[in-house]
């Protein structure tokens, strides 16, 4: 068995740990490297029959991706590493967002660091590519969506939704559910983290965290286009208006 292919997750990781070496490769027995090996062989990313290969995320192994990192950076003059398109997409994605970038490895960290996303469930959809967004990995949207599937939060936001008055529609587009399709209908729409979590980081949500989204804005939320995080509504409702509709 080989070792896995880096994923967008671990990829954020080696590369946040170059960024801010301003962008210089690590050496196998760096301080940063030893730690960053621990960190990735213990993620709930790969099988444990994966994660217990000898060179699974070894110290040489994230000491080559730093120096992937390092010498396919533009600027960089000497020869550089034969690496895959995954990295250089890491790459580019860090020169063009890095602080959205930097954010999401934080972010990353600190779910790793308290523990909270290795008790996150898979999900069952979650390797399709359009629901997750590169620029966070798939841990953070994995607890995002696990977040937005709680039925009891589903609930709690529609009832604030109904204290208030509001006719649970669609806060993008204002698609009724229960308008279209009667009373098959009453009752049915979707939640939506506002904000992406390498913005909020993983922690406890709250109902104003939240939006209330028909299935075709929730999806176009989520999908991610190169170099792009999540779209929250406010942004999509504005690429609408942009288009007219």
């Amino acid at each position: 068995m080989q070792s896995p292919t880096w994923t967008e997750d671990e990829l954020i990781l080696a590369c946040a740990l170059v960024v801010r070496n301003d962008w210089r490769e690590y050496r196998r027995d760096d301080r940063e490297v030893l730690e960053l090996s621990e960190l990735l062989r213990s993620l709930p990313l790969h099988p444990p029959e994966a994660r217990a290969l000898p060179e699974f995320r070894s110290p040489g192994s994230v000491s080559r991706k730093t120096t992937d990192f390092a010498t396919n950076h533009p600027h960089y003059r000497g020869e550089r590493t034969r690496c895959g398109e995954p990295t250089r997409r890491t790459i580019r994605a860090f020169l063009q967002r890095p602080s959205d970038m930097l954010n999401a490895a934080d972010a990353l960290a600190t779910g790793i660091g308290s523990g909270e996303l290795y008790h996150v469930p898979q999900q069952a959809d979650e390797a399709d590519r359009e629901l997750y967004s590169a620029i966070e990995g798939r841990l953070l949207v994995r607890w995002a969506t696990y977040r937005e599937r709680d039925p009891q939060l589903r609930r709690r936001k529609m009832e604030a939704a109904r204290r208030r008055g509001e006719a649970l529609r669609c806060s993008v587009c204002s698609f009724d559910f229960e308008r279209t399709y009667g009373s098959l209908g009453d009752g049915y729409i979707e939640i939506h983290h506002v904000t992406p979590l390498h913005i909020a980081g993983p922690s406890e949500t709250r109902l104003s965290d939240l939006a209330l989204l028909c299935a075709n804005c929730h999806r176009m939320c989520h999908r991610s286009r190169p170099g792009e995080s999540w779209r929250t509504p406010d942004m999509l409702r504005d690429e609408m208006n942009q288009l007219g509709r």
